[in-house]
Order: structure tokens, then sequence, then C-alpha cells
């Protein structure tokens, strides 16, 4: 007699930071959601940040955290393999000249502190982020301004989430059926066009929402627990 044997088939989670494993708004890693990252990890799948932080705020989360260590960063500009191992898919002087003009053209254009950049430039949310893209369409300034609830991040040219992923899956082979995106911003939503599952937490809009495969009502950290839970029973497979 042949014994069935139990086993679970690798998946690899593309999960945003702030607004997904964050609490209270106010960046603090919700502990739960992130053991239970964590938990996945010592399963066999893979756990990827893909965040418009840094890829080395990234990258260390994932080493402290016992996640994957590999990280998307910048809104997809920025990829970190190890501590000093980059793959730079954007060009920060593009987002430089395109934050001149802005600045020359409307008021209260501030940059945010943030942990360095190398693609992008980040923005405080304190101005009018449609008349800052026409401004620059009417310049022909060929960038990308996104708004990821946490800052405004001016970006390359075809620079998004789901473009920096990308490159992961073509590294490592791994295939869109494969994928499970979770998120919560508009920056999430090319992530979610490179994974056949996307999930939208509680506090996602409706936009973001209509984008995911499926959705949750909690929020943040609570929301991806939930996701989790949800998607559990699918997870292993005879």
């Amino acid at each position: 007699m042949v014994q069935k044997t139990n086993f679970v088939k690798k998946k690899t989670f593309a999960v945003d930071i702030d607004g997904t494993i964050t609490e209270n708004g106010g960046g603090m890693i919700h502990l739960d959601a992130l053991d239970a990252l964590r938990r996945l990890t010592n399963m066999g799948h893979d756990v990827i940040f893909v965040t418009g932080r840094s890829s080395i705020e990234g990258y260390l989360l994932s080493v402290f955290g016992g996640t994957t260590k590999i990280a998307v960063g910048e809104n997809g500009g920025c990829i970190t393999l190890d501590s000093n191992d980059h793959i730079l898919l954007g060009n920060i002087e593009d987002c430089r000249t395109a934050l001149k003009i802005i600045k020359s053209s409307i008021d209260n254009v501030e940059e945010k502190q943030v942990f360095p950049r190398m693609t992008e430039v980040v923005l405080e949310r304190t101005f009018d982020l449609d008349a800052a893209r026409k401004i620059l369409s009417e310049k022909n300034i060929d960038v990308e301004l996104s708004d990821s609830q946490y800052a405004f991040h001016i970006n390359s040219s075809g620079i998004n989430k789901g473009a920096g992923f990308s490159k992961i899956m073509a590294k490592y082979s791994i295939l869109r059926d494969d994928v499970i995106a979770i998120g919560d911003s508009a920056t999430d939503v090319p992530l979610f066009h490179v994974a056949k599952t996307s999930i939208a937490l509680g506090n996602a809009s409706d936009l973001v929402k209509s984008e995911a495969t499926m959705t949750v009502s909690a929020h943040a950290g609570d929301g991806v627990i939930e996701a989790l839970d949800k998607l559990a029973p699918k997870l292993s497979e005879m």
C-alpha cells in the first residue's frame, strides 16, 4: 500500500508594511501579524516585504522578524538582497528634477524626513497631488507620483511595486499562481496585478478593494491575521 503524504505547496507572500502590518498609524509593527508571517516562513513559504519605505528598512524587518531575507522598497525602485547587495531599478535624478519643478510651482511642498532613499523622493502629504501631476505632464516630465497614505512618492517612470516584485519573480522563478499579495493602499494595486491572489485590508479604500481578489473587514495587522485565517484551508494540499 502506498501511503499518502501531506505536503504544503510553497507560496510567496508579498506583503506591504505601513497600514498592513503596522498598528495605530504610528509605524509600530503589529507583533501578532509579524508572528503569523514568521510561522508561514517556518512552514516553508516565502514572505517578502514590498514597501514604500526603503528596501533596507524592509530587509532589516525581515532579519529581525524571521521572514524571507529579501525586500522590495521605495515602491519598487530598489531591491535589497543582503546588507550591501541592492538592485536599483529607479533613477533618483529623474525624481529630483521633478521635485524642483513641483516646488517652483506649488506651495507647501516639503521632503519628508525618512530613511535615505536610493531611487525616489518622498514628500509630506501637504499639497494637491493631482495639481503636481498636471504640472509635470505639461512640462513632459515622465515620472510616477503616488500616495501611500504614509507619504507622497516620486518614482521614475514605470516604477511601482508590481514592477519591482516582478524582478524578484523572474530572479527566483516564482510563478504568478503562487503569489499572494496583501496591502491597503493605491501603491499596492500594481502588486495585486502580478499576484493570482490579492487581499485588500479593511482600511483600504473602495478603489483598492475593487482591485483585489479578496477583502477582509479587519484593519492593518488584525486584517492580515484575518486574511491568513481565511487562506489557511487553501495552503495545504494532498
